[in-house]
């Protein structure tokens, strides 16, 4: 015990912090993205629409490194994007949190896609339709009727993508690094800490990811039984 209270006295909560902002806006990126697809996916029908929801549910099937490797050719500083954002902005997202950021907004949109179109497909359209017919325009039926309606099973997926994105590693490594004080995230500090043979440092933080975890899927859990 008394080793315990020593190692949280001395443990650098940096990785946490990090992990939490990450998560948070990233959350909030998917969550807007996954709310617009999930409604055109649930509402709109086109040519290509199920390869289109395909290709944006890929991260729920493809290897972490993949998506990783995929940033890195999209947005790395050879590529044209990131060449532009070197010579004009002085930017980069590589070995940044804004990489951590990316990473992880794109492993979670998955979850809150999924989660918004079904949400949306259950949603009675009478409803709307009664809304219409009291001269709201559809912006105002959507914000006003089709959202609330909506919202339980929306906020489940957001809190899915909130686990998912405070988990995020592989991707994350490849793009943001495990910089110290600067990119290194909390599933990266436990990696980190096995490597070193800090074991009970890792074991104190899967504990608090753990915890954390389970918080999170309780809480989603009962937003999907009010669903």
């Amino acid at each position: 015990m008394r080793a315990m209270s020593a190692l949280l006295a001395t443990m650098d909560w940096f990785p946490l912090l990090l992990s939490l902002k990450v998560a948070a806006v990233a959350t909030l990126l998917a969550t807007i993205v996954g709310i617009a697809l999930g409604w055109i996916f649930a509402r709109k029908s086109f040519p290509g629409s199920g390869v289109l929801e395909a290709v944006c549910m890929l991260p729920l099937v493809l290897p972490p490194t993949v998506i990783g490797y995929a940033i890195l050719v999209a947005a790395g500083r050879r590529s044209p994007l990131g060449s532009w954002l070197r010579a004009h902005l002085d930017y980069t997202i590589i070995f940044s949190w804004h990489g951590a950021v990316v990473a992880s907004s794109i492993v979670a949109l998955p979850l809150v896609l999924k989660s918004a179109s079904a949400a949306f497909t259950g949603v009675d359209r009478s409803l709307e339709a009664a809304a219409s017919t009291l001269r709201q325009s559809p912006l105002s039926v959507f914000l006003r009727v089709t959202l609330p309606l909506a919202w339980p099973g929306i906020l489940a997926g957001t809190l899915l993508a909130f686990a998912r994105a405070m988990g995020e590693f592989g991707a994350s490594l490849m793009v943001a690094g495990s910089i110290p004080q600067q990119t290194q995230t909390l599933s990266m500090a436990i990696y980190d800490a096995v490597q070193a043979g800090q074991d009970d440092l890792a074991l104190l933080l899967v504990a608090i990811t753990s915890v954390l975890s389970i918080t999170v899927l309780v809480l989603s859990n009962r937003f999907f039984s009010l669903r």
